[in-house]
C-alpha cells in the first residue's frame, strides 16, 4: 500500500465544493482544509504508483478549482500505538 499525502492550492471560492469533489475520488481517504501556505491535504492510499498518478494527475488535478498541487509520498508510518508497543517489547 503506498501512501501519499497531496498539498492542494484552490480557488478560494470553491475550497469546499473542491473538497467534497476530491474526497469522492477513488484511492482518496481523507481530505483536510488546513491553515498556512496550502488550502487542502489529501491522503491518497494505493496499490501501485501507477494509480497514484491516475488518482493525483488524471482526475484530483482536474478537479474545478484545483490550481496547484504537490505530493508527498510515505516511506514509513510512525504511530504513538506503534511506538508503545516497541517499548513494551523492548525493541528500543
Amino acid at each position: 500500500m503506498i501512501t501519499a499525502f497531496v498539498f492542494i492550492k484552490t480557488d478560494s471560492k470553491r475550497i469546499p465544493e473542491a473538497a467534497e469533489e476530491i474526497s469522492a475520488i477513488p484511492g482518496i481517504s481523507e481530505v483536510y482544509s488546513v491553515t498556512g501556505e496550502w488550502d487542502l491535504i489529501a491522503v491518497a492510499r494505493v496499490r501501485q504508483h501507477e494509480d497514484l498518478a491516475d488518482v493525483v494527475a488524471d482526475r484530483l488535478s482536474k478537479v474545478e478549482g484545483v490550481v496547484e498541487t504537490t505530493t508527498h509520498i510515505a516511506f514509513r508510518a510512525y504511530s504513538r500505538h506503534d511506538l508503545d508497543a516497541a517499548f513494551s517489547l523492548g525493541l528500543t
